[in-house]
């Protein structure tokens, strides 16, 4: 079945969202090197690749039914964030508003009676529950230790080993 109409056109946004998804994240990577603090920047960095890995999931979906994706307007970053919790609290917002737009997505696919995406569409809605519970530890962990110097440094650390995201 070929992927056509308001279903192609929201699946263009939804293609459009994950890379600003991706701007986003390197803004935060930059806020954070700002405050040297690498190891947390390069966590954002990798997020900000794996936002990437994600508009192409959607890419090959549209390309493999039919459809021709086209990368609209991508607006500069207005996030900006002169502490660990800020940075945090700004990733959560937008991986929320990313949610938001999957699920939109999953009714319209059903609505439309679009078998067909609802495989992809269940993995990101699994994608989506795993960023919005890891980033929310996180802002835990941040909250815990406050404006620790140690503290930070620690979760810096611990947060500068993530690897690089996988085309998965």
């Amino acid at each position: 079945m070929g992927l056509t109409g308001k279903l192609a056109e929201a699946f263009n946004n939804q293609v459009t969202l994950e890379l600003q998804a991706s701007v986003v994240y390197r803004q935060l990577a930059i806020e954070m090197d700002a405050v040297d603090l690498p190891g947390i920047a390069g966590w954002f960095r990798a997020q900000a690749e794996e936002e990437v890995l994600h508009a192409n999931k959607f890419i090959d979906h549209m390309m493999d039914r039919g459809a021709h994706p086209k990368i609209q307007a991508i607006t500069a970053p207005t996030v900006s964030a002169g502490t660990v919790l800020q940075a945090f609290e700004a990733s959560l917002a937008h991986e929320k508003k990313v949610s938001e737009s999957i699920r939109d997505l999953y009714r319209l696919a059903q609505q439309e009676g679009d078998i067909d995406s609802i495989p992809l569409l269940n993995w990101f809605v699994e994608e989506q529950l795993e960023e919005e519970a890891t980033v929310g530890e996180i802002i835990g962990r941040v909250k815990l230790v406050n404006d620790d110097g140690p503290g930070l440094l620690r979760l810096d650390e611990q947060l500068g080993s993530r690897k690089a995201a996988e085309d998965s």
